[in-house]
């Protein structure tokens, strides 16, 4: 017989890359996780795990009990969850991922926030530069910045966002003038590396529409780093405007081509199929479009560091 503890047991070794990487998770020693899969292989008859290469490997009974496992565990989760409506409780363990920067300044505040509201709630929150399609499933709420790449996602608009071409005083003082998209070429580009697109093409739209593709004189995966260098005025940058309204209020940095228009990249959360019924996912989603409404980057009047400390908002 294959108990509730097995299973959960089995789950995080089948998740490791080597019995020390779940004896680490489960706060055991490597010599105690190798005499419980033992027992375990023993009483069901069969070999789990393959251990003959540098990396665990499942046999196939091993992945059949892995499947099987997620399935209980994730029906153990959903009586769970429907047990706690019923008493009108929020609880259990929330796993959220976010875009490095986006993460830092809204979502990490919201996660102090919630936990205070849903003390009953554990949240883990891994900020993140891989593309969304990559972390739906294993998180219960994925932040994403632009269009969901994947159909069968449940996707939950959280707020507009614009992307903006523009750059530092600094730059276009000293360079000739820039009238259509097609003037970029003459000059100092940077472009930010994320969610596996092909960055090097622009696309804007103002009676017609423009395509250009550009030869970035620097490139990064972290957009923190592109934004400084546009304030240092290395050249022109497409950024959100979650990430630079106070730079642009501030004069700062000043938009390019305000006449012609890029896609937005709308705040948004992304969920599993089977996140769906979550009553801590569906709280979570709550507090993190009320926080996000109105979006702070659009918040006209604030003086320059002015912006209100995100848990007293969502507290309001």
């Amino acid at each position: 017989m294959i108990t509730s503890d097995d299973i959960s047991f089995f789950s995080v070794l089948a998740g490791a890359k080597s019995l020390a990487e779940a004896a680490r998770t489960l706060n055991v020693t490597p010599p105690a996780v190798t005499q419980r899969l033992r027992t375990l292989e023993e009483r069901v008859g069969v070999r789990l795990v393959d251990r003959s290469g540098p990396r665990l490997s499942l046999t196939e009974e091993g992945s059949l009990i892995a499947s099987h496992g997620r399935v209980v565990t994730e029906t153990l989760e959903a009586l769970s969850e429907a047990l706690a409506d019923r008493q009108g409780t929020v609880s259990g363990h929330l796993t959220v991922a976010a875009p490095h920067g986006f993460g830092r300044l809204h979502v990490a505040p919201l996660i102090d926030a919630f936990a205070r509201e849903h003390p009953k709630v554990s949240v883990a929150l891994e900020l993140s530069d891989h593309p969304a399609a990559r972390l739906i499933d294993s998180f219960d709420v994925v932040i994403h910045i632009g269009e969901p790449t994947r159909m069968d996602d449940i996707v939950t608009t959280l707020a507009p966002n614009r992307r903006i071409l523009c750059a530092s005083p600094d730059y276009l003082d000293n360079v000739p003038g820039i009238r259509s998209p097609r003037d970029l070429a003459d000059h100092r580009c940077l472009a930010i590396r994320e969610n596996d697109e092909d960055v090097t093409l622009w696309r804007f739209h103002g009676q017609r529409q423009e395509i250009v593709r550009i030869d970035p004189v620097l490139s990064s995966n972290d957009g923190a780093v592109i934004r400084e260098w546009a304030l240092s005025g290395q050249g022109i940058v497409i950024r959100s405007e979650w990430d630079i309204a106070h730079d642009l209020a501030a004069g700062r940095l000043r938009e390019v081509l305000p006449g012609w228009k890029i896609a937005p990249a709308d705040v948004v959360a992304l969920l599993g199929s089977r996140h769906g019924r979550s009553a801590r996912t569906t709280a979570f989603l709550a507090l993190l479009k009320k926080s996000l409404a109105p979006p702070p980057w659009r918040i006209l009047g604030r003086s320059e560091g002015a912006q209100e400390d995100l848990s007293m908002r969502v507290r309001r």
